[in-house]
């Protein structure tokens, strides 16, 4: 069984990344994590990638920015402390932007068109920039433990590809046919190396317009000086990921598809050589009573006319006694499928988890004591 405590009190774990499909309580798991860690004696931050606003509400905070901010509410006083923040794609863009390639230049690739329309659509740019962010709080080394919070769906590891597809698209043959006239000694677009390339420039001009086209080999010279620093902060991310200190939780309910998306996650990381930690079996339905299906069924059949309530009661149980067995059936399934990870259930609660409190109930049942 997994045990979340053993994993946030072994002080070599300093990154936990939960992944899985949408809508299956990743936010909600993450920030049960870290307000745990916290609460045990962790320097924690907790980074969502997600826009909605669920971690911030849950921790008592009007709003997160793209820094990290400490979570201090009522009835909140851990040994250590916790910080949390969402991933803001531009503002992280810019910042390091601004880091890496000097005053003058920083503010000449801030202001082409081309860079504003790329730091927030370009393909790859959110899961780069969560790299990015994931790499910036490691180094600064004021938090002992990170707990990131993933995109939904597949594209919850699309981060481990990020910095390898930014970067093939950044420094392929059409960004570099961009480049050229840049580098041929400052000619501009008029004058370019070669004939092949005046086609080329005048098909993408009709396509995208000439503008276009100049803000692109503009951005693209200016971004060259830079991009051997971007390629290498990437580099020591992918490692810090890969390292014995980072542990993945794979987060799930107790459904197919949910399921299947989850042995995804599970395969992916095992060719990735990711580590690893286990799956969170999220929502699940335990029964408590020990009364069979059949046996409530019959039973709330003889009490339906003089006992109407007693007979809904007992429908009640047996349908929960088949929602609980149907969910055995499929995480035993996974389990066929995936013997070596460990699996810890979280039941469901009657409402959502809108505070601190809540918080701390997950956390409770991420750690089972029995």
């Amino acid at each position: 069984m997994l045990d979340v405590d053993d994993l946030i009190d072994d002080p070599e774990t300093r990154v936990i990344v939960c992944c899985g499909s949408g809508g299956v309580g990743k936010t909600t798991t993450a920030a049960a994590i870290a307000l745990r860690a916290a609460e045990r004696g962790r320097q924690t931050v907790v980074l969502t990638i997600d826009p909605a606003r669920r971690l911030a509400q849950a921790l008592g905070l009007r709003e997160l920015g793209n820094h990290p901010r400490q979570v201090k509410v009522e009835g909140f006083d851990p040994k250590g402390e916790l910080w949390a923040m969402m991933l803001d794609m531009r503002r992280t863009f810019d910042d390091m932007v601004r880091a890496h390639a000097g005053p003058d230049r920083a503010e000449q690739l801030l202001a082409n068109p081309f860079y504003q329309t790329i730091s927030t659509s370009f393909s790859g740019t959110q899961e780069y920039m969560a790299m990015e962010k994931l790499g910036q709080l490691a180094a600064t080394g004021d938090w002992d433990l990170i707990v990131v919070d993933t995109p939904p769906s597949r594209s919850a590891l699309d981060f481990l590809d990020a910095p390898t597809r930014l970067s093939s698209a950044l420094d392929g043959r059409m960004i570099r046919l961009l480049t050229a006239p840049a580098k041929a000694g400052g000619w501009g677009l008029r004058k370019v190396v070669s004939a092949g390339f005046t086609m080329f420039a005048k098909a993408v001009s009709t396509i995208i317009g000439g503008q276009l086209l100049a803000d692109a080999s503009a951005f693209m010279q200016a971004f060259d000086t830079m991009f051997g620093g971007f390629r290498e902060r990437a580099r020591k991310t992918a490692e810090l990921l890969r390292s014995k200190g980072t542990a993945f939780l794979v987060v799930a309910s107790p459904e197919p598809d949910a399921l299947r998306e989850a042995s995804y996650f599970v395969d992916r990381l095992s060719a990735e050589s990711m580590p690893l930690s286990g799956l969170v079996a999220n929502r699940t339905h335990p029964v408590l009573a020990d009364v069979p299906a059949n046996a409530a069924i019959t039973a709330a059949e003889r009490a339906e006319s003089r006992a109407p309530l007693a007979a809904a009661v007992l429908q009640l149980h047996a349908d929960r006694v088949a929602l609980a067995e149907r969910e055995e059936r499929l995480l035993a399934r996974f389990t066929r499928a995936h013997p070596e990870v460990p699996i810890v259930r979280v039941p469901a609660l009657p409402s959502d988890v809108h505070d601190v409190a809540g918080l701390r109930d997950i956390g409770d049942r991420l750690a089972p004591t029995d």
